[in-house]
């Protein structure tokens, strides 16, 4: 098919589904990836179980819908190889490794229980220190620039160095990974090209290959770092396999690095769009764990969470039958007035805390604490460092994704502290509910 012709089809598609249900879901269009949350409204309160004909999936946009699904393993699978999900998902990943993500009870509750043994709350709390001066360090190699690409200097790079010293692994090795893992990553999509398959299996042969010698180095050399308790992890006389481990490595690298650099990039654009907020923080730094929650809810770093249904089931008035891709949209949940009182509203202050960016059950995301506490680290070494920070010259990009959300970049000004910093009392002054900076 000619692209003119998919694109006929496509617009097809979408007039259909805004005749149906009086809403259209493109995910991938320009208006979308750049502010996602009007269409997610008028898919709450117009078509809340929507059938989206462009992507082959049911789209779940009321917070509760999506708690129930989340919570229900037993008629919401993660498992694509299941029944007829392959063929009727377009949802092709015969390839694949699967990974703790992609199973259901009994392995996942079998994974889980034995990298939990591993990924302790003790271990990340150890990180803070380091996570901290490696902030600064990163900040450091900009000093004295006026702008800079706060993605590419900072929220990028953390997540991957903050893992690989977890994993054990050089930092040198840092580009080789946030290389694989763009590759990688693609693989949440629900569609992919010919060209993104291809470069997803190429990344999942470097991981192998990469972790394989790694893992065979610490069975005969232990050292203090996570390869070593994922191969030595133990639970009831069980253990990983060495492919088990390869794929669990590969899926912590991942995983927390896409979501924690969503979230620094996500959060300080919005504390930017709103300067009162981003001064009330400055101010009130305690308020900074309370603030990672609300930017969490505010600006999802993960949009979508997809199960199949391994029966027939009914979500709102909707029946669906079974083998369907249902795609839980977590950044509408987010925004749920019946869940959130002025839900679209920054307000760090907020207390009906209780979003769901980092999903919700047995599939509960295993990073949240690190994700929240590098996220937290983040800002408060920014606000410390700087007395002014604002959008720079370049406007900021969202990348392409319709399933995650982050940006591509995010330049910033800023002015270091100790060039005559405005004084507390005009800082106090500042209206929490002031607009934008930026156009």
């Amino acid at each position: 098919m000619t692209g003119l012709a998919t694109s006929i089809v496509r617009r097809a598609r979408l007039a259909g589904e805004w005749a149906r249900s009086g809403v259209a879901w493109s995910p991938l269009s320009p208006g979308y990836i750049a502010d996602p949350y009007p269409t997610l409204r008028r898919l709450r309160e117009r078509d809340p179980v929507h059938w989206s004909a462009l992507a082959n999936q049911y789209l779940v946009a009321r917070y509760d819908d999506i708690d129930r699904v989340l919570r229900d393993h037993i008629h919401f699978s993660k498992d694509f190889t299941k029944g007829d999900v392959q063929k009727r998902s377009r949802f092709s990943r015969s390839k694949v490794s699967r990974h703790m993500l992609t199973m259901d009870p009994p392995d996942h509750t079998r994974l889980r229980r034995l990298v939990n043994r591993a990924f302790t709350p003790r271990a990340v709390a150890e990180l803070e220190g380091y996570i901290r001066s490696t902030t600064h360090r990163l900040l450091d190699s900009v000093d004295g620039a006026r702008e800079f690409d706060l993605m590419s200097v900072l929220a990028d790079p953390l997540p991957t160095i903050v893992i690989a010293r977890m994993i054990g692994v050089p930092e040198s090795d840092m580009d080789r990974f946030s290389g694989w893992s763009d590759r990688y990553v693609r693989v949440v999509e629900p569609v992919l090209t010919k060209k993104e398959m291809t470069g997803v299996l190429e990344a999942q042969r470097y991981f192998a290959e990469y972790f394989g010698a790694i893992i065979e180095q610490r069975r005969t050399e232990p050292r203090d770092d996570l390869v070593t308790r994922l191969v030595e992890a133990e639970e009831e006389g069980d253990q990983l396999t060495t492919d088990e481990t390869k794929v669990m490595l590969r899926l912590l690298l991942v995983a927390g690095n896409e979501t924690t650099t969503n979230l620094i990039g996500n959060g300080l654009r919005a504390l930017l769009l709103h300067p009162g907020q981003m001064e009330i923080l400055r101010a009130q730094p305690d308020l900074a764990e309370g603030a990672v929650e609300e930017l969490l809810r505010y600006d999802a770093p993960v949009q979508v969470d997809a199960r199949f249904t391994a029966t027939e089931v009914e979500i709102g008035d909707r029946r669906i039958e079974p083998d369907c891709r249902v795609a839980c949209l977590l950044g509408s949940a987010n925004r749920d007035p019946e869940r959130f009182d002025r839900p679209d509203e920054l307000d760090i202050t907020r207390s009906d805390q209780g979003h769901i960016s980092f999903g919700l059950g047995i599939h509960y995301c295993l990073g949240a604490p690190l994700a929240r506490l590098e996220g937290r680290i983040a800002l408060e070494v920014l606000l410390e460092r700087y007395a002014d920070i604002r959008f720079g010259t370049r406007l900021p990009c969202y990348r392409t994704s319709g399933v995650l959300r982050g940006l591509q970049h995010l330049n910033v000004r800023v002015r270091r502290r100790g060039r005559r910093i405005a004084s507390r009392s005009t800082v106090l002054q500042a209206d929490a509910t002031a607009g934008p900076r930026h156009p």
